[in-house]
């Protein structure tokens, strides 16, 4: 068997053992406000978001994996080279991953990604061949990094005023609400979760197709960057097994330490969430889940009572955003030393 083959097939386990990580570690965003608002018990949060955590992949398109699966240029880098950079960008971000969701710290599984993307490649192949977007920005076009870095930094923003206002909204409608609402406005959470859950799919599995595809075309299986159906597939099936073991560590930061969640405020982080997120699926802009959620609950603490918001778990969460693609970038960079170590020079 060939170096090539062997870690073409390597890579491809990797990259799913990503997505698994991925659903592990997103468990939270998906199942925190449904579970601090009581809307659900586990089981059910657990059947509902699995199953519309499955079809988000499938039906979702492949615009986010088209533009994960293309900031990074290795076509002119030998075969084997590449998936030893891809190895250990993916291995960057895995770490990253469980080591955040260990300490119960809701960072970005899609910051991590990149972050150790750009790591690898940076380190092995060159800055030339990471498609930074800077001089396609100044002839008024977004791609490569730029659309990256771009939908991760307007996603928050976006969720926290788009939390702030639909709360507002949902207020103004339940004006002459009894507390018997309550009882509605869970009801309403078995929508708003499954609709949460499909876009987090359609998002969040895409990077990893976007990958998964990266690797066949550079291991020449491939004649050119299309998503195959089975790519999809794998991949829905890996999130959503991921989403299913629960990860569920990072519940008590999203669900209590931000901001203490009712239905209301619940109702109005699903509504806000998946409206950004799946707009960001259609128009190919990867965005992170776990930033747009906890954004949103800090924009609807912010509208009813902010002084009631933990901003100090706020900040907390903020500087893991910060230094996660300089984290996940460093240890892809010693991953990719290591990798060097067992492919010999290449």
């Amino acid at each position: 068997m060939s170096t090539l083959l062997i870690l073409t097939i390597l890579t491809v386990v990797i990259v799913l053992f990503f997505d698994y990580t991925n659903g592990f570690h997103d468990a939270a965003n998906i199942v925190a406000t449904i579970i601090a608002s009581r809307a659900m018990t586990p089981v059910q949060a657990v059947i509902i978001v699995g199953t519309f955590e499955f079809l988000g992949p499938l039906l979702g398109g492949t615009a986010v994996a088209n533009t994960i699966g293309k900031f990074v240029t290795l076509g002119d880098v030998q075969a084997v080279l590449s998936l030893a950079i891809l190895i250990s960008g993916l291995v960057g971000a895995i770490v990253w991953n469980l080591a955040t969701w260990y300490f119960g710290i809701p960072s970005s599984s899609s910051h991590a990604l990149v972050g150790g993307l750009i790591g690898a490649v940076v380190v092995s192949a060159g800055m030339d061949n990471v498609v930074w977007g800077f001089s396609q920005l100044m002839h008024g076009q977004l791609t490569g990094i730029m659309k990256v870095l771009a939908s991760l930094i307007l996603s928050p923003i976006i969720g926290f005023w788009a939390g702030f206002l639909m709360l507002r909204l949902l207020s103004i409608l339940l004006f002459t609400a009894t507390p018997s609402a309550n009882t509605g406005l869970r009801y309403a959470q078995f929508v708003t979760a499954a609709g949460l859950a499909f876009s987090h799919g359609a998002n969040d599995a895409q990077k990893s197709m976007g990958m998964l595809t990266l690797a066949l075309l550079l291991g020449g299986f491939i004649p050119t960057f299309e998503v195959p159906f089975w790519v999809m597939l794998a991949c829905a099936i890996a999130i959503t097994l991921g989403i299913l073991s629960g990860g569920w560590r990072i519940v008590r930061t999203l669900g209590f330490a931000i901001y203490r969640v009712r239905p209301i405020h619940a109702l109005s982080s699903q509504l806000t969430s998946a409206a950004v997120i799946l707009t960001a699926s259609f128009i190919g802009a990867p965005v992170s889940t776990t930033h747009v959620v906890a954004t949103s609950i800090m924009g609807i603490g912010s509208s009813e009572r902010p002084k009631a918001v933990r901003w100090k778990k706020a900040k907390d969460i903020a500087i893991t955003w910060v230094i996660t693609i300089p984290g996940s970038a460093l240890v892809a960079i010693q991953t990719f030393a290591l990798v060097n170590l067992f492919i010999g020079k290449v």
